[in-house]
């Protein structure tokens, strides 16, 4: 992100969400929060930003299963991780939406790594999915579940990916590149999603 001309901070606190003057002067939070707990004051702070046009991006638990027993933080993010059947696996993201700019010009892949199985709520754009098979859970065999997505809460965009349970995930091409460009469409960025990013892949 520095890379591409950005000011990025970084903080280890949750209060980060409590400073209106900061955060709403951001054009993106990434926020990496697996579990945990957020205060009332902390989370309306984190709900305003997004909500008056802050951008908001991350992967994996550290944005689908953060707060668990905040709701409208879920109906912020729209999706919550519920399982990981057989953990660290082999398995197949298939891409949905080939024309959008996060996912144009990238095919499917493969992935060794957590298969995140979600509750997804049906307002997102979904742009890529997985589908599991019953080896480790009969009843799901044949479910496809998204994988990443994006939307709006206000007028704050979000994206959301489900991979990236260790950095080595990170080191697939396609899946790096669905994160930086979901991150660049959440943060509405200036620099803009240029032919750097949207290079197809062969």
């Amino acid at each position: 992100m520095r890379d591409s001309g950005a000011d990025v901070i970084v903080s280890d606190s949750l209060d980060s969400y409590l400073d209106e003057e900061m955060i709403n002067t951001r054009d993106l939070i990434i926020q990496v929060w697996t579990m945990g707990t957020i205060s009332g004051e902390q989370s309306q702070g984190l709900l305003n930003a997004v909500k008056s046009g802050v951008g908001l991006a991350g992967w994996h638990g550290g944005l689908g299963d953060s707060f668990r027993n905040n709701t409208e933080y879920q109906f912020m993010v729209e999706g919550q991780w519920v399982a990981h059947p057989g953990g660290v696996i082999d398995y197949e993201v298939n891409i949905t939406d080939r024309e959008d700019p996060v996912t144009r010009g990238l095919s499917n892949f493969k992935m060794h790594s957590e298969q995140y199985y979600m509750h997804v709520d049906p307002n997102v754009k979904v742009l890529a999915a997985t589908t599991f098979k019953g080896s480790h859970a009969k009843w799901i065999d044949g479910c496809v579940v998204p994988v990443a997505w994006k939307k709006y809460y206000g007028k704050g965009r979000v994206f959301y990916s489900s991979l990236g349970h260790v950095a080595a995930d990170f080191e697939v091409h396609e899946a790096l590149e669905i994160m930086k460009r979901g991150i660049l469409w959440a943060s509405e960025s200036k620099y803009g999603l240029t032919e750097k990013w949207i290079k197809p892949v062969y």
